[in-house]
């Protein structure tokens, strides 16, 4: 188990985000808790968007589907096969004369269940969205904290090495102060002791 870090994310997050709101919303708190425990926010977004029913995943395939080249493709060809062999092949004896009304029938039933489907879809996509923005958010704000968090740190490092080096320059100068005042001292003793010493005679 890794060790809590000292710094305190929460207080620190409350004067960052907080601003005149002494309490956080819970999707920052839950954020805040993972920094304080160190836990990883970002993960597989395909894993946050996999948790689909039946019913969604159908929508999107049919969406998708219907919104492809390959659909307009198809739907083109069994309407200009449908018009074809109820208009030249079968004669008299077609199923859907003109004006194709079971044709026609057909193309309102598909356009009325594809309206929903592609509305299902729709709806799954901005769900999708929703969750992306707020997984973007989470991982952006627990990165912001982070930095403010370094900043932080760093700053009270440098503040810390400051007063170190103003102490140990403080000490420095002690004991400069001190080794001058006893080399004063001491040059002081030496002059004391030649003018005391009693003078030689010069008398042969």
């Amino acid at each position: 188990m890794q060790p809590k870090p000292s710094f305190d994310y929460l207080a620190r997050a409350r004067a960052w985000l907080g601003g005149r709101r002494p309490e956080l919303d819970r999707a920052t708190r839950e954020i805040v808790q993972r920094a304080i425990d160190r836990g990883v926010t970002s993960t597989d977004p395909g894993e946050l968007l996999d948790n689909v029913t039946v019913g969604q995943a159908l929508a999107d395939r049919v969406a998708a589907f219907g919104g492809s080249w390959t659909f307009i493709a198809l739907f083109v060809g069994a309407l200009v096969a449908w018009v074809a062999l109820n208009t030249a092949a079968l004669g008299s004896h077609a199923i859907d004369p003109f004006p194709y009304i079971f044709l026609n029938l057909m193309l309102s039933i598909i356009a009325a269940l594809q309206a929903p489907v592609i509305m299902m879809s729709q709806n799954r996509q901005a769900s999708k969205d929703r969750e992306m923005a707020g997984y973007d958010y989470a991982v952006n704000l627990k990165a912001e904290l982070e930095i403010m968090a370094l900043h932080e740190k760093m700053d009270a490092m440098r503040s810390d090495q400051i007063m170190l080096l103003l102490t140990q320059q403080q000490t420095q100068l002690d004991l400069l102060t001190r080794l001058v005042e006893r080399a004063s001292e001491a040059a002081g003793d030496a002059g004391a002791g030649v003018s005391d010493a009693p003078p030689q005679s010069s008398v042969p």
